[in-house]
């Protein structure tokens, strides 16, 4: 583009952008059903593109409805396309009323295409010596292209100029319409001349010039060096009128009547108040977040809905004394911790807030500690104060995340008793996959309140502070806003859980008991064996770098494992392996399932499937698990979810117990890392078979009910089933088939899935189905009736009450149905896994706390508790933790707990 002082004008082709995003990014949707995947995909992009060229104007270019003057050209022009889908059409309306909240101008014009509004507004503008950047993927755009006009490719990145016009199409700007006449455009059903390409195309246009110079000098194109060259005048006469035609429904019009001018696409103040409510409806939380940042400087306190003139800090005593006395007084209070840090096991405390009415909110600082920092009053003093109030089970807490707060009281000797509710918890329970669980979301989803954020007040990176380095005023005002709108928060929310089915009880019974139980696990830890695992890790990086020169020698070169791109060339380019699919962006994939189905024939991949593997076990757990030992305990302390799954059951962090590999000999030496102290052992009590027994159950099968009964091995009992086979006849792969059809079933899996599984055909796959559904029909009967129910209601529950919503279900994209039908199958089932072990932790702490044994939970992975139990009582432990485990549910069929014992996890399991 031409050097200029001015900033350029920005045209966005908006339609264009709306149809990419739509295919190109994963779908979503919000609690209600409304398809928002394209939306967000488009305003992104737009908010993208704003950054990259600040204060520049800017034109948003949508297609209008309708037909428009190329349709009364060529009746067939773009008529190959499907109709828009549904679920595109309804995110249209939405999207124009966020972009003109967003103060932008948005063009529509009827009878011409967003294209040619575009090409209107940029002729003008560069007729002016006034620089254009036209946001667009389209390539018809690239006619558009001048020392002035510029098109860039927000989703890619890339930029084109004249020179870049040049070297992606082979000519200039000035023939790319001709370019397009010659070889058509399939997208726009441009038919083009038949038989001539893209390389024909550019070898004319190289070597004589555009369609008139053709057809003036036809008899010259035999002589140009090309293959085909002497056919090709014949092709041009015969079908002449065509590509005529094709010129014109190729050209961007470029003299529109429009009701604005390129010099009055200025954008206009946002307007907050539109845009919260649109984004609020949508749930696009981090677009709500950022909503702060185009607020007008004058008025940011009136995007905020509460009133922080009631909040105190309190640094004299008689204030301190004036509150301690009325959160005695008081039934129930917010409570909240600021700390030094994230970790519980480290945090510090630099002070506590308060909060017992909406508006009425303190913080009391104790820690506070820069240069001029106020005088605080005395931490030990203010905890012997609080001890017996934060202790008293009869004065209700309300918290945010309060098992963090548990962990961090307790490192101070206050044990947090009275815990009356968990505004995190309660949104889970609510709707588990409707917004994230951390305060800044709820509060912005059900109060309409964007909160200070703790990197506003810290800064980001090496250079953020901790909260006790925090100017007091700000991190008072911050802290006690934390506790007004955590007791806010419950006043919304706690209703909203009464009033849905069994909501209140799953809240009651499971997770609220459940928090102080965890912060206890955490805070127990696990031993590490270090040098084990170093020695590991030293042997897995030797291996690796085998592997990597085992597959450098079955390339034929070296290559970067790593690298996508340099991989798909290998495989697909140099070894001509079968692309099984392809990325948004057409390149051929070489994702895991991808490869995981070429190992089974081709030797590269498997080897890079190997390298993969042990490259992230050994990044992942025996590199980082030594680091994450505790120098205070000399264990390694997890932190576990219980508002991130959306079936309900527990996920872990720092380090994740969840993801080590059970089945891989590498899997089970990490699993051997992690042992007893001395004197101890550790048992793992795991439930057999949960949610096939939970299947048994919901679908009340009579065949399925009456293998649990006996106690069956349902793997070989199916396979007898199905296959046709005496049990004592079973070979081991068939039942490996049987197990693959139980498992996969209550997932949903499909034959096409069961197919790939067992590398099966299709259609035999399908038999296997049909026969299991036939000797097994409760199970069909089961599944129909919970898709069924699924599609009324909108949701599925579990055995507890808990509730799974699947906004999707009735979508008419057969994908995103299939998928939630699937989930809606699958999710009564897992979540009452969930739940059962949720119960099974209750009941066999309560059992603990009165067995007299030194022995405590450690650990709880899938549908496994691990204990640590002094070893000479073992055999108490398991006598009394089995039948608390299998007694935490009734079903029609029973629950069996199977443990054992060793001096590591490996050998326990």
């Amino acid at each position: 583009m031409t050097e200029t002082t001015h900033p350029p004008l920005l045209l966005v082709d908006a339609s264009s952008y709306l149809y990419r995003a739509y295919h190109a990014l994963p779908p979503l949707m919000t609690s209600q059903g409304q398809p928002t995947g394209a939306i967000k995909g488009v305003l992104n992009m737009i908010q993208s593109l704003m950054k990259s060229y600040p204060n520049s104007p800017i034109g948003i270019v949508f297609d209008a409805k309708g037909p428009t003057f190329r349709d009364e050209l060529f009746a067939e022009y773009k008529s190959h396309r499907p109709p828009m889908p549904d679920d595109l059409r309804q995110q249209i309306e939405p999207l124009h009323a966020c972009v003109r909240a967003l103060g932008l101008p948005l063009l529509a014009v009827e009878g011409v295409e967003a294209d040619d509004v575009i090409g209107t507004l940029a002729r003008k503008a560069a007729a002016q010596k006034q620089p254009v950047v036209i946001s667009t993927g389209d390539k018809d755009m690239a006619q558009l292209v001048c020392p002035w006009v510029t098109l860039v490719n927000t989703m890619t990145g890339s930029t084109l100029d004249v020179e870049g016009v040049k070297e992606k199409f082979g000519i200039g700007p000035e023939l790319i319409i001709d370019f397009l006449a010659l070889m058509g455009d399939k997208s726009d059903n441009i038919p083009g001349v038949p038989g001539i390409g893209e390389k024909t195309a550019q070898a004319l246009l190289q070597g004589i010039g555009g369609l008139d110079e053709l057809y003036a000098r036809l008899d010259e194109i035999p002589a140009l060096s090309f293959r085909g060259s002497k056919t090709t005048p014949k092709k041009l006469e015969e079908h002449k009128e065509q590509a005529y035609l094709s010129y014109q429904l190729a050209t961007i019009k470029t003299d529109c009547d429009l009701e604005l001018r390129y010099d009055q696409l200025q954008p206009t103040e946002p307007d907050t108040k539109q845009l919260r409510e649109l984004y609020t409806r949508l749930e696009f939380n981090s677009l709500l977040k950022n909503l702060g940042e185009i607020t007008s400087a004058q008025n940011p306190p009136e995007t905020q809905s509460l009133n922080s003139s009631g909040y105190e800090t309190l640094l004299e005593e008689k204030d301190w004394q004036r509150w301690l006395g009325k959160l005695k007084k008081a039934a129930v209070f917010a409570v909240d911790t600021e700390t030094t840090s994230l970790n519980y096991m480290q945090a510090e405390l630099v002070g506590l807030s308060f909060a017992i009415e909406p508006g009425e909110a303190a913080y009391l600082p104790l820690t506070h500690n820069y240069p001029g920092a106020p005088e605080q009053l005395d931490r030990d003093r203010i905890l012997a104060d609080l001890k017996p109030l934060l202790e008293d089970p009869k004065i209700g807490k309300i918290g945010q995340n309060l098992k963090y707060d548990i962990s961090v009281l307790a490192r101070y000797g206050i044990e947090l008793q009275g815990i009356a509710a968990d505004t995190l918890l309660e949104s889970y329970v609510l709707n588990s996959t409707a917004t994230r669980h951390d305060m800044d979301s709820l509060a912005l989803k059900y109060l309409g309140h964007k909160t200070t954020s703790f990197e506003d007040l810290a800064g980001k990176g090496k250079k953020q502070l901790t909260f006790d380095q925090i100017d007091l005023e700000q991190a008072s005002h911050y802290a006690a806003e934390d506790a007004d709108v955590t007791l806010r928060l419950h006043q919304t929310l706690a209703p909203q859980v009464k009033a849905e089915g069994r909501l209140q009880e799953v809240l009651e019974k499971l997770e609220l008991p459940l928090v102080p139980l965890l912060s206890r696990i955490e805070r127990q830890g696990v031993k590490i064996d270090v040098p084990h695992l170093q020695r590991h890790s030293q042997e897995m990086a030797q291996r690796i770098l085998e592997l990597e020169e085992e597959a450098h020698e079955l390339a034929g070169h070296a290559f970067n494992l790593g690298s996508p791109k340099q991989l798909a060339e290998i495989l697909f380019e140099e070894q001509k392996l079968p692309i099984k699919k392809k990325t948004p962006k057409g390149a051929p994939s070489t994702a895991e399932a991808v490869l995981e189905e070429l190992a089974l024939d081709y030797p590269l991949p498997k080897v890079i499937m190997q390298h993969r593997g042990l490259s992230k076990l050994k990044n992942t757990y025996t590199d980082k698990l030594p680091l994450l030992v505790e120098p205070s305990t000399g264990r390694v302390h997890t932190s576990y979810h219980q508002a991130v799954t959306a079936t309900g059951r527990l996920s872990s962090s720092d380090p994740n117990l969840q993801n080590i590999p059970i089945r891989s000999e590498q899997g089970r030496r990490i699993r051997q890392a992690f042992i007893a102290e001395p004197g101890y052992k550790l048992v793992a009590a795991d439930y057999s078979q949960i949610e096939l027994r939970i299947m048994a159950h919901l679908s009340g099968d009579q065949g399925l009910l009456k293998a649990f009964a006996e106690d069956q091995d349902i793997h070989l009992a199916t396979a007898s089933e199905v296959f046709g086979t005496p049990a004592d006849q079973i070979t081991p792969d068939q039942r490996r088939s049987a197990k693959a059809i139980n498992f996969g079933l209550i997932y949903g899996m499909s034959a096409y899935g069961l197919a790939r599984q067992l590398h099966l055909e299709r259609h035999q796959a399908q038999t296997y189905i049909d026969r299991y559904f036939d000797r097994y029909p409760g199970v069909l009967r089961y599944m129909d009736a919970t898709r069924q129910s699924a599609g009324e209601k909108g949701y599925v529950e579990t055995l507890f009450g808990r509730r799974l919503y699947l906004p999707e279900i009735n979508s008419r994209n057969y994908n995103q149905r299939q998928g939630a039908e699937r989930t809606a199958i699958n999710a009564p089932m897992q979540g009452t896994a969930a739940d059962i072990m949720k119960k099974a932790m209750l009941d066999v702490q309560v059992w603990l706390n009165t067995s007299g044994l030194d022995a405590r939970i450690i650990m709880q992975v899938h549908d496994e508790l691990v204990f640590e139990v002094r070893e000479d009582q073992v055999k108490a432990l398991m006598e009394g933790v089995k039948p608390a485990m299998e007694q935490a549910a009734e079903l029609d069929v029973p629950l069996i707990v199977e443990a054992a014992s060793g001096d590591n996890w490996d050998e326990a399991h």
